[in-house]
C-alpha cells in the first residue's frame, strides 16, 4: 500500500473517531465521514494520484443516505418513546421540539459544551413532553406526564446509541474502503 492510501485511511479513521465523539454527545456528526468523502471525490478529478484513497461516488450517496437514516432515527426515537410512555401525539411533539431546542440553548450555556449539547437536548426532550403532556386540553395527570417525558427521554437517548452506531459503521467502512483501495490500485 502506498502512502496515498495509508494517509486516506488514516484520514477517514480519524474523521470517523470525530464523527462518532460528536455524535454521541448529540451533534450531527455522522454527515462528517461522507462529507469528507465528497470532498475527496471532487478533490481525486483535479487531483489523480488522491483517487486510490477516495470512495466511489456510489459509496458516497450509501453513506449520506445512513446519515440521514440517523438524523431521522435520533428524532423520531423521543417521540417513539413519548407513544411508549404512553404520551400523546403532542407529547411526542413536545419532545421533538423541545430536544432541538434544548440542545441549541445548552450548547452554549454549560461551561462543556460537549457535555452542554447531550444534556440539553435530553432535558429539553423530557421538559418538551411534559410541558405538551402538561398543557393538553385534556391533560392526562401529572403522573402520567411524567412518565411519558421520562419515556421520551429515554427514547431520545436510545436514538441518540443507534446514531452513535450509524457514525461508527460509516467510519469503519470508509477507513477500510479507503485503505483497501490503494492496496489493489497499486
Amino acid at each position: 500500500m502506498g502512502w496515498m492510501g495509508l494517509a486516506g485511511g488514516v484520514l477517514f479513521g480519524l474523521t470517523g473517531l470525530a464523527a462518532v465523539v460528536l455524535t454521541a454527545v448529540g451533534l450531527p456528526g455522522t454527515w462528517l465521514v461522507p462529507g469528507l468523502g465528497l470532498v475527496m471525490l471532487g478533490a481525486s478529478r483535479a487531483w489523480p494520484a488522491l483517487a486510490c484513497a477516495t470512495p466511489d461516488a456510489a459509496l458516497v450517496a450509501l453513506g449520506g443516505g445512513l446519515a440521514l437514516v440517523g438524523e431521522i432515527l435520533e428524532t423520531i426515537a423521543g417521540a417513539a418513546g413519548t407513544r411508549a410512555g404512553g404520551g400523546s401525539r403532542r407529547g411526542m411533539v413536545g419532545a421533538i421540539v423541545g430536544g432541538i431546542v434544548g440542545g441549541l440553548l445548552f450548547t452554549g450555556l454549560v461551561p462543556v459544551p460537549i457535555l452542554g449539547t447531550l444534556a440539553g437536548t435530553m432535558l429539553g426532550t423530557f421538559v418538551g413532553a411534559f410541558a405538551a403532556e402538561a398543557t393538553a386540553p385534556a391533560s392526562p395527570g401529572l403522573e402520567r406526564g411524567l412518565r411519558a417525558a421520562a419515556w421520551a427521554t429515554l427514547g431520545r437517548l436510545a436514538g441518540t446509541f443507534g446514531k452513535t452506531l450509524v457514525a461508527l459503521i460509516l467510519g469503519g467502512v470508509f477507513t477500510v474502503g479507503a485503505l483497501g483501495a490503494c492496496r489493489v490500485a497499486g
